[in-house]
């Protein structure tokens, strides 16, 4: 592993390298003058019933509470009050047993990868995807594949997926609302995955779990629903992270919910505990848990980022983009206007205009714009974007309408 660690090194995460460079750039010209799309990183403030709880619990409750270790599975009370959000929303009878508090969904992921998969085995996520599914699962010892997109509507292409999901799949990782490409799965989507799977599983004569990445799942927009996915197949692992709906990323917090119809699902939550020992979990800070649970149902002014798409979407599509319009999330996914959309987002630079080239999404030829950003900003970025589509692809507005 070692060798694999300084392998890692020579590729970074592009997104971190692109932010990184924003932040330089912003040094030089001032950080307001740069358009950077790059990072998904949450612009609007906690709610109150966070930022309430964590002063009161600071200043009110005893010491050893606040800053003591919490249980290895995650402090009771917490996880009650979880389960009990869960089960009102949602309609399954989730118990404080099937919660397992986590250190945001990246924790969560790899925890329910070691859950139900050994090294060797292979789990299957859906192009486009976030990156960083790569380091979540090969490192756990098992493999992931990557089904090719369905770039007509970023759902799922499940002709591909049934040639895919072999016997040597053990899991099959989704996220909706997805990152990077904003689409929520259907109703009809998340039926047919359910059904496939239970298929396979009857074929192969083992489990299949889905483990389904939820940090967006409360940022969906107008006419959109998003299904909760746990209702669709009981072998479902949800992995939660209140980064994006409390706009707390630093804080690192979320949890594993284990659908109580899920075959071993206490064990499972159980087996999570001994999981943390392996990779150094140690549980998330007792101060957050405890003020998260108090505010459980609560969510920041999420509506700026439905402002914030819609300024972009139809500036794209006035643009001569082809895009599917976001239904939630905070990221949007055009295609170039050039096969290489590496150089398209090199292009861009030169406007200060930061973006995010789709290849290591699993989409050559797209790019990734994260609008969680001001729409102050956002309206000040327009013009940069159509002088950079004017100047570097000679398509030029008259009459009111941008021509070639």
């Amino acid at each position: 592993m070692v060798n694999k660690y300084k392998e890692m090194l020579g590729a970074k995460s592009v997104i971190r390298e692109l932010s990184e460079y924003a932040a330089a750039r912003g040094k030089e010209i001032g950080y307001g003058n740069v358009f950077d799309y790059s990072l998904g990183n949450p612009s609007t403030s906690a709610p109150e019933g966070f930022k309430k709880a964590a002063l009161r619990i600071l200043t009110e409750c005893d010491p050893m509470q606040v800053h003591g270790y919490s249980p290895s599975l995650g402090i009771p009370s917490v996880k009650e009050k979880v389960a009990a959000s869960l089960k009102e929303r949602f309609g399954l009878n989730y118990t404080a047993e099937h919660i397992f508090m986590t250190s945001g969904a990246a924790g969560a992921i790899a925890h329910a990868v070691r859950l139900v998969a050994e090294a060797g085995d292979e789990v299957l996520t859906f192009a486009p995807f976030f990156p960083e599914y790569h380091p979540y699962i090969d490192l756990s010892g098992a493999c992931l594949r990557v089904v090719p997109a369905d770039t007509e509507r970023f759902q799922i292409h499940f002709e591909r997926f049934r040639e895919m999901l072999t016997k040597k799949v053990t899991a099959v990782l989704i996220n909706t609302p997805n990152n990077p490409s904003g689409t929520v799965y259907t109703k009809e989507t998340l039926q047919e995955l359910a059904r496939i799977m239970k298929e396979k599983e009857e074929e192969y004569g083992h489990e299949i779990y889905l483990i389904s990445d939820e940090p967006y799942r409360e940022i969906v927009f107008a006419g959109v629903e998003q299904e909760y996915v746990s209702k669709f197949y009981e072998n479902t692992i949800s992995c939660y992270s209140f980064s994006k709906s409390m706009s707390i990323p630093g804080e690192r917090i979320g949890y594993i919910a284990v659908n109580p119809a899920c075959k071993d699902a206490v064990t499972m939550v159980q087996m999570c505990g001994q999981i943390s020992r392996g990779i150094g979990h140690n549980c998330p800070t007792s101060l957050i848990q405890l003020a998260v649970a108090e505010a459980v149902g609560e969510t920041s002014d999420l509506s700026v980022y439905e402002t914030n798409r819609n300024l972009i979407y139809e500036e794209l599509v006035k643009l001569g983009f082809t895009c599917v319009k976001p239904g939630g999330t905070f990221y949007i996914f055009p295609k170039a206007l050039e096969e290489d959309a590496k150089v398209f987002c090199q292009k861009a630079k030169k406007y200060d205009l930061i973006l995010v080239p789709g290849d290591s999404f699993g989409c050559p030829g797209y790019f990734r714009m994260a609008y969680c950003i001001d729409t102050e900003k956002v309206k000040r970025s327009l013009p940069a974007l159509r002088k950079f589509v004017e100047e570097e692809y000679g398509i030029r507005r008259e009459n009111g309408k941008w021509q070639d």
